[in-house]
């Protein structure tokens, strides 16, 4: 049976249309339209951390700040939320509104690419800069946000008592990362 059938009544063609058809092109319209006007959404939090490499490296008050803003500018660039970068000379957390269109590696990956380049480009260090290979990456609950922002913020503080070595092996105990100690970073203190 064909969808579209006419007829001639009086001269006149008239177009008929089976019904089976046309619930078919309904269905199908519903059904693309529905994939245009929908979005996906999430709420996942991820605060990542990772290291410079080598002494020469550390990120040193007078630019640092600069960096931080440089790094908050590339996840903005890959249209993420970046809720908080802050750090200290050795290392950088970074907490962000992740969206499902990236993950959290190519982020990560894509941060320390360009803040490299960023840093080498201003010759903030004397030799050429980089970060070492790796980090750490642990999700939040919404609930969280406020707890995870203030610790973050309070980087200086925290590493007055507590070493780089010893928050990171926290985290990793926290959130029951399994690690190997041969694949953890060099730690520069």
């Amino acid at each position: 049976m064909n969808a579209i059938m006419h007829e001639c009544v009086n001269g006149r063609k008239l177009w008929r249309v089976d019904m089976i058809f046309l619930k078919q092109i309904f269905f199908n319209f519903i059904l693309i339209n529905a994939k245009i006007m929908s979005d996906t959404f999430s709420q996942i939090y991820i605060q990542a951390v990772f290291a410079v490499k080598g002494r020469e490296n550390f990120l040193k008050e007078p630019w640092r700040d600069e960096v931080f803003k440089y790094i908050a500018g590339i996840i903005k660039g890959k249209n993420q939320k970046p809720i908080i970068v802050n750090g200290v000379k050795n290392h950088v957390h970074i907490f962000v509104g992740l969206k499902p269109s990236i993950s959290v590696s190519e982020l990560v990956r894509d941060i320390k690419n360009n803040s490299s380049n960023f840093i080498n480009e201003n010759r903030y260090t004397k030799s050429r800069f980089s970060w070492q290979e790796g980090f750490g990456a642990f999700s939040y609950s919404h609930s969280h946000i406020e707890n995870v922002y203030n610790y973050i913020l309070n980087q200086e503080e925290h590493h007055k008592q507590k070493s780089f070595k010893e928050e990171y092996l926290e985290f990793l105990r926290k959130f029951e990362v399994d690690y190997d100690e041969i694949y953890l970073f060099d730690w520069e203190e």
